[in-house]
């Protein structure tokens, strides 16, 4: 049986494209090996998906990618493997060596523009080190996907290199119907789910909660300015109308959204990786049933208004989002067909078709 190994440096457990990836390459016959670093809060993966992590002695700055990629490198050389499938830059450069190597084919996705992130745009040296990087390997790489048009274009330009759009939208759920869920009128409960880092507009989400003392925001992920967040909320004296679950597996949180009234996504404009996001959250509360508040950001503005499924934020205000929220909540009825259409149309069953087209053209 052909064997793809697949590396990623964040939560194997929770990362879903992660695991689209893995059934899409189930239902092509290959076996699956799929490899990251083991964290302090990792959930069990998928019993069906063959996992290796790494416990590496450091967590955090350049020795941690150090380690990493060096465990990665001898991993992929010695495994018995057809493809090599590379998850964002910084698994991007043992698997590469590897490929080069052994003659192996691989495949980059790439879910973000990796040197545009918020906590490397003031950190030059770290910054160029992974442009240098970036710049050495992705001209040279024949089978590239990332998750929209906006990334594609960007690094098409740049680098002259054809990429294919796969974006990370869930897979459809049969007889779905939004008219028997969260249509409660004492349905309360708002809902994050995501990285807790910079830029994620969470801080904004918190400080909104001080003018809706009738509903909770339950915040489900963990990043690196979880601690900070948890501060800001017991500051503003809002620790029974917010809650941080941590991590959840893809099924609990499905079923969490799914409980939820609104959905919010207001990532902050800072570089183009954030200016050019479509987060995998959006997406979910789509298939969820609930209307969604977002930043006023191409994709995500286009998306929200082409398919009428909630509101674009225009003023980054605590009031302002609070008033946004109770206007959706009050219409929250009137988003239910565009977001049967929006869900029907944004399903993984058309991407995984690009996605094998992909492997069946490898080269």
């Amino acid at each position: 049986m052909n064997r793809i190994i697949i590396s990623a440096s964040n939560d194997l457990a929770t990362d879903q494209r992660i695991h689209r990836t893995c059934e899409c390459f189930n239902e092509l016959g290959f076996e699956i090996l799929l490899i990251g670093r083991r964290g302090k809060t990792d959930v069990p993966c998928d019993k069906q998906i063959k996992v290796k992590r790494f416990s590496l002695l450091i967590h955090k700055g350049f020795l941690f990618y150090a380690e990493l990629n060096f465990r990665l490198f001898l991993t992929l050389l010695f495994s018995r493997k057809q493809i090599l499938y590379s998850n964002d830059l910084d698994t991007l450069l043992p698997n590469y060596l590897v490929s080069k190597l052994t003659a192996t084919p691989l495949i980059y996705d790439s879910h973000e523009l990796f040197t545009e992130v918020p906590e490397l745009i003031s950190r030059n040296h770290v910054r160029n080190f992974w442009m240098k990087l970036e710049e050495f390997i992705f001209p040279r790489l024949k089978n590239v996907i990332t998750v929209n048009r906006k990334i594609a274009e960007f690094y098409s330009a740049k680098y002259g290199v054809p990429i294919t759009v796969i974006r990370n939208v869930p897979i459809p759920v049969l007889n779905l119907d939004h008219k028997t869920r969260s249509m409660s009128a004492k349905n309360n409960k708002i809902i994050y789910q995501g990285s807790l880092n910079l830029g994620r507009g969470i801080e904004l989400m918190i400080d909104a909660m001080q003018f809706l003392p009738n509903y909770k925001l339950n915040i489900f992920g963990d990043g690196d300015i979880s601690d900070h967040l948890r501060q800001r909320v017991f500051d503003l004296g809002l620790d029974e109308q917010i809650s941080f679950a941590g991590r959840l597996n893809p099924k609990e949180l499905k079923t969490h959204t799914k409980q939820s009234v609104v959905g919010l996504s207001l990532e902050e404009d800072l570089g183009l990786n954030y200016r050019y996001c479509l987060p995998n959250k959006v997406f979910d509360y789509i298939h969820g049933g609930i209307p969604i508040i977002v930043s006023d950001l191409p994709l995500l503005s286009d998306l929200v208004s082409s398919y009428k499924i909630g509101k674009v934020l225009k003023n980054r205000d605590p009031q302002e989002l609070a008033s946004t929220i109770v206007s959706v909540v009050k219409n929250k009825k009137s988003y239910l067909k565009n977001l049967e259409v929006a869900a029907n149309n944004l399903n993984w069953n058309n991407e995984k078709i690009k996605l094998k087209n992909v492997v069946k053209n490898i080269r």
